[in-house]
């Protein structure tokens, strides 16, 4: 048995190199296809996960998602922008609508009692509008209505005419200021 270890040992120290290159080649080979085997694992879960991602149970694949989220988003911008018109033309009117009033109500003559007289201004933004007056007295009642613009009138208007225009310009955030306040006391 000696002469097997001896050859074996002689064997080995005229080779050593090329038997040390050769399991080094076989370490780094085994080396190699440990990694090729993970990595091949790796590819293998992400592959089954990309096929449920891109078939979908419920909503079909990711394409046809991206498509529908695609063209819902150029709907929702062309609606957004007829809606934005909508809205600038609606503003525009309001400038025009009616916002501000004024009402001064007050007694025109000393021997009708209870204030039944009254000025009403309306206007608009720009205070443009009319201011509407009602005049009672024990006989009759008299209604005149005179134009404003840019809180304004090209008619003389009386002093409680003239106040119901400015409590409609003073208190256009406020929302209806009344002044039940006669003038004549």
């Amino acid at each position: 048995m000696s002469g097997i270890n001896e050859n074996a040992l002689t064997f080995m120290g005229d080779y050593f190199f090329e038997i040390v290159l050769s399991g080094a080649i076989l370490i780094f080979l085994i080396i190699i296809m440990i990694i090729m085997v993970s990595n091949w694992i790796k590819i293998r879960k992400l592959s089954k996960k990309y096929d449920e991602f891109m078939l979908g149970a419920d909503y079909g694949n990711i394409e046809d998602l991206l498509g529908k989220c695609i063209s819902e988003k150029k709907e929702i911008k062309e609606k957004y922008k007829e809606n934005e018109i909508k809205i600038n033309n609606i503003e525009r009117n309001l400038l025009e609508c009616i916002q501000k009033i004024g009402i001064v109500r007050y007694n025109a003559f000393d021997n009708v009692g209870s204030d039944l007289s009254f000025c009403i201004a309306l206007l608009d933004y720009n205070n443009d509008g009319i201011v509407l007056s009602g005049i009672y007295s024990r006989d009759n009642s008299m209604n005149y209505a005179k134009p404003i613009v840019n809180g304004k009138s090209k008619y003389a208007l009386s002093a409680e005419e003239i106040q119901a225009v400015n409590i409609a310009i003073k208190n256009s955030r406020d929302g209806i200021y009344v002044n039940t306040k006669s003038l004549n006391n």
